[in-house]
């Protein structure tokens, strides 16, 4: 199976350096202009259809990117990780204390771990339930943790340091 994944579109949140975690950020003006700008970069691949996480970030730029062309499938395991009650907290705050939660839940949150569980039970569930379509997962990072590993073997660790420089699209043969 094939999957491409890509970012939701910048945030409010992320213009104000916060870590949304579990809260519902919208999109910012220059996300909604990034979501329509997604369409012309994903143009030719032969998306099947479109999954994204609940968070309104998530949703918004799937159905700006692709209104209703494809069809898109919210879901709540592909949502970012539960930083508890360091969700909407300065990133740098909650960058200094991340690899502490690796596999210790955040207050009132979640771990890493746990995080990522949940996005690979969603992959696994698609693989089997779709195996011949082509999906496009627009995610956060943990969202991406769990391809990361599940296709590519990397460690949780090696996800939660590595800098996250944005491209368009990533792709994955899983």
């Amino acid at each position: 199976m094939k999957i491409y994944f890509t970012a939701h579109a910048t945030t409010t949140d992320n213009e104000a350096g916060r870590s949304s975690g579990w809260n519902d950020a919208a999109l910012s003006k220059l996300g909604k202009q990034q979501a329509r700008a997604l369409t012309g970069h994903l143009k030719n691949l032969r998306i099947t259809a479109v999954y994204c996480s609940d968070l309104k970030r998530s949703y918004e730029t799937a159905k700006i990117a692709f209104g209703s062309t494809l069809p898109i499938i919210a879901d709540q395991r592909l949502r970012e990780i539960n930083y508890g009650d360091y969700n909407g907290k300065p990133k740098a705050e909650v960058d200094a204390i991340k690899l502490t939660h690796l596999r210790q839940p955040f207050p009132n949150g979640e771990s890493y771990e746990q995080a990522v569980a949940r996005v690979q039970a969603f992959y696994r569930k698609l693989k089997a339930q779709h195996p011949d379509a082509t999906p496009l997962i627009i995610g956060h990072r943990a969202t991406q943790f769990g391809l990361d590993m599940l296709v590519q073997g990397k460690t949780l660790e090696a996800c939660v340091i590595e800098k996250f420089i944005w491209q368009p699209y990533w792709e994955y043969e899983f």
